[in-house]
């Protein structure tokens, strides 16, 4: 059913609008979209505040963390008065402020092998914002068994990493990352502040040029950022045909 967008959302929107590969058309097929971001910390904080400030109509925030002061050098959606706070609580809190009328759904604990596929059925994209190895491993099958097209982003002391996965389609998150390689998490290091800022966006975007259908996503490559040299590198992967996961 056509609806028409509200004259508050025309303004709210005016920029969008204007942009041919949007329009009414992009802004209504935004608002009718749900977008899941798993982790409300470092990644998920940009991400899903633009999410919001772009009108996807529905977002869900998966998180089983309190706030706690360190958070704060890098997780915007969180405040000082948040501190204790559950994140998925905190997180709607900020983004109900920027826009009232866009649907929150909480999910205040971590994702796992038995909750996953019911969880997930119910948005159109997902964006990994964890922090370890296990969930993105556990992201990885659960959208590969889902057929849901995710983003993967990674980051640690001055670099970061992001690549978008189409299950069935591109090159999946096991093509190149093994379980058996990741095994021992690393001794947390930063990251410098503002860098999740970067990431977390460039994968916000990409869940809305999926949403939309338009410009070229960003699959079957891994996209490194270097933020001391200020130097981002787009390295091509394959489908690999032994993947334990999609081969």
């Amino acid at each position: 059913m056509h609806v028409s967008l509200s004259d508050e959302q025309c303004q709210r929107y005016a920029r969008h609008l204007a942009l041919p590969e949007v329009g009414e058309a992009g802004q209504e097929k935004l608002l009718h979209s749900k977008v899941l971001v798993i982790g409300a910390g470092g990644l998920g904080s940009p991400a899903a505040f633009y999410l919001a400030a772009a009108g996807v109509g529905t977002i869900g925030l998966m998180d089983g963390d309190t706030v706690d002061l360190s958070n704060l050098q890098r997780q915007i959606l969180h405040t000082t008065a948040s501190v204790g706070a559950n994140k998925t609580a905190s997180a709607q809190e900020r983004l109900k402020a920027l826009d009232p009328s866009i649907r929150i759904e909480t999910h205040p604990f971590r994702l796992r092998k038995e909750n996953a596929t019911e969880i997930l059925a119910r948005y159109d994209f997902v964006i990994d914002a964890t922090d370890n190895f296990a969930s993105r491993f556990l992201i990885a099958r659960a959208c590969h068994e889902a057929s849901k097209p995710w983003s993967h982003g990674g980051i640690r002391n001055f670099h970061g990493q992001t690549m978008t996965i189409i299950p069935g389609q591109t090159a999946c998150y096991c093509c190149i990352f093994h379980e058996e390689d990741e095994s021992k998490e690393a001794i947390p290091q930063g990251p410098i502040g503002a860098l999740p800022g970067v990431i977390g966006s460039i994968q916000a975007i990409e869940a809305i040029k999926y949403l939309l259908n338009i410009g070229t996503l960003l699959t079957d490559a891994l996209m490194t950022f270097d933020a001391l040299t200020m130097s981002f590198r787009k390295v091509a992967v394959r489908r690999n045909s032994r993947c334990a996961l999609c081969g």
